[in-house]
């Protein structure tokens, strides 16, 4: 089953800066924010330190909506106009595997669907249209 659709915007290192600017402009409330540093460590990969302080996930209340944020890592690609994609969160893996594979047509897929340490099923695809998306399972924890 769906559970929500939230914009979710992608900064280019000032994802703190993001954060304050959208609490005070917007009288956001915010719900969390994680950086990347905070992430559990993994032994195939090294976190560079220029990455440990910027936001790996925040969260802010906006009225009745949520509002999703996220830095780029450091070296991947940020271009103007790509920094807002749509999350569409799932409450099981079966679902949103049906989904990902309708976006996924006629479109590219970013990251493929995989096991995360914050979703079961998680993913990225750019449908046909242009339209990025975040798909993301909620762990049973959070529902």
């Amino acid at each position: 089953m769906i559970l929500g659709v939230y914009p979710y915007v992608v900064t280019n290192g000032n994802g703190e800066e993001a954060v304050e600017f959208y609490k005070e402009a917007l009288e956001a409330e915010v719900l969390g924010v994680q950086t990347f540093g905070e992430m559990p460590e993994s032994p195939e990969f090294k976190l560079p330190e220029e990455a440990k302080a910027r936001i790996l996930h925040a969260s802010l209340k906006i009225g009745q909506t949520q509002l999703m944020l996220s830095d780029t890592f450091p070296g991947q690609p940020y271009q103007l106009g790509s920094q807002v994609t749509i999350a569409i969160t799932f409450s099981d893996a079966s679902k949103s595997n049906e989904v990902f594979a309708k976006l996924e047509e006629g479109g590219e897929v970013t990251m493929p669907l995989q096991e995360t340490f914050w979703s079961p099923s998680y993913g990225q695809v750019t449908d046909k249209f242009g339209v990025s998306w975040q798909i993301s399972t909620l762990m049973e924890e959070d529902m």
